[in-house]
């Protein structure tokens, strides 16, 4: 049986991406080796390259992404919306559990596990969230980028990728890692596969359309500090430094 037209769209995004990801990483290799930055460095040694991966992302966003997520919050049911965006935050608990584990947080480990077994019975495989309202809060997430970052691997400069968006170095193999848990690479029906990460794709692009609207301004820079500052605190578990140093005699007042 053919796969119908949305399945082959799936399917050539993900061909496209990995082809425009090798190329990216061609290229970024010549830039970076003369790039004298600190690779701790939160600033922007690609701009240029940056700029012009995140305006070819804008543009493919702009004629495809983003019509056909705003089509989907308008016409698929509330509740039903809730359901897919349960469905995919209960397979990520997974990812939480592995990355907690390497990370040494046992007590997450814990909690993240017990979601995930809750959710994936009594939640009807994740689509309703009983686990918050018995007790379990869902936490903010942990990846492979946080656990290198907790292994003291260097953040390295910030990058745009082609299609995937924001990232840094220090980011762009641990997204290979995590993807290796997501429930699409575990599908041995093609069909089924990129139906799920077509859905998961539009599910999260639609999620994205009200925050979004608060933005004006220099949109590049605008989500390259949301990105790295989103970054620091999941990193830091959200502990944030003070910034004020310290007072010495005055500490008292």
């Amino acid at each position: 049986m053919r796969q119908s037209l949305f399945e082959n769209c799936v399917s050539v995004t993900r061909n496209l991406s990995a082809v425009l990801l090798l190329s990216f990483s061609v290229l970024l290799a010549s830039q970076t080796a003369a790039a004298e930055e600190d690779l701790n460095d939160l600033g922007d040694p690609l701009r240029d390259i940056n700029i012009l991966v995140f305006q070819f992302n804008e543009a493919l966003d702009k004629v495809l992404a983003k019509p056909v997520a705003q089509a989907y919050k308008g016409v698929v049911p509330k509740r039903m919306q809730w359901g897919v965006e349960n469905f995919f935050s209960n397979i990520g608990e997974l990812q939480n559990v592995l990355n907690g584990l390497m990370q040494g947080k046992f007590y997450q480990v814990a909690n993240d596990s017990g979601r995930f077994l809750i959710n994936s019975s009594v939640g009807m495989v994740g689509l309703f969230d009983v686990a918050t309202r018995m007790g379990l809060r869902e936490s903010d997430g942990e990846d492979f980028g946080q656990t290198l970052a907790t292994w003291g691997v260097p953040q390295g400069p910030y990058l745009v990728l082609p299609l995937m968006g924001p990232s840094t170095l220090r980011e762009l193999p641990a997204r290979l890692v995590d993807s290796l848990v997501g429930l699409s690479e575990h599908v041995d029906d093609v069909a089924a596969r990129n139906t799920l990460l077509g859905l998961d794709l539009v599910d999260m692009r639609a999620r994205l359309l009200d925050a979004e609207a608060s933005l004006s301004g220099d949109r590049y820079t605008l989500l390259k500090e949301i990105y790295l500052q989103r970054r620091e605190f999941l990193i830091n578990d959200g502990v944030v430094e003070d910034d004020f140093g310290d007072f010495g005699e005055y500490d008292d007042y």
